[in-house]
């Protein structure tokens, strides 16, 4: 067995820590070639990832361009606790009202920390600021993972 093969993280592993981790970093084609490259709060669908942003903002210009997105996802301080996920994905982007309202009352609930409904005035918030939004689902294509706990001390 490989070494890559031996600290890759398995199906729930990976599941758990998309479920636990709060920021994604997003890297598209930027429009003079070079990446770029932002960090964001995402919503873990069914093991795939899900985001929410301005319409106009440079990373749906970039996906609307070319769909290909790399996705990191890292935790640790120390080498030996880094664990994460690359993922590369395409981006499916999503303008519908009912999906994107959908996806950023998800989002809100996922990041106040104990609530299990929004109160009315956050809801009035996230309808205002729908038509403006898109929800961008990334559909896996190929996924890398880590865990160098699993090194055992050995680096």
């Amino acid at each position: 067995m490989s070494r890559r093969a031996e600290i890759a993280l398995d199906a729930d592993e990976q599941l758990a820590l998309l479920e636990s981790e709060r920021v994604v970093v997003v890297s598209s084609h930027g429009p003079r070639g070079w990446p770029h490259s932002m960090p964001l709060w995402y919503v873990p669908r069914e093991g795939d990832v899900w985001i929410y942003t301005y319409g106009k903002s440079q990373k749906v210009r970039n996906l609307e361009r070319d769909p290909r997105a790399t996705l990191l996802i890292e935790t640790g301080h120390y080498y030996n606790e880094l664990r994460g996920i690359e993922i590369e994905a395409e981006a499916e982007i999503h303008r519908d009202y009912e999906t994107v309202l959908e996806l950023a009352t998800e989002l809100n609930l996922r990041y106040s920390e104990g609530l299990s409904s929004l109160d009315d005035d956050a809801v009035g918030v996230l309808e205002k600021q729908a038509p403006k939004r898109v929800a961008i689902h990334f559909a896996p294509r190929r996924v890398a993972s880590w865990d160098h706990a699993k090194l055992g001390g050995t680096y």
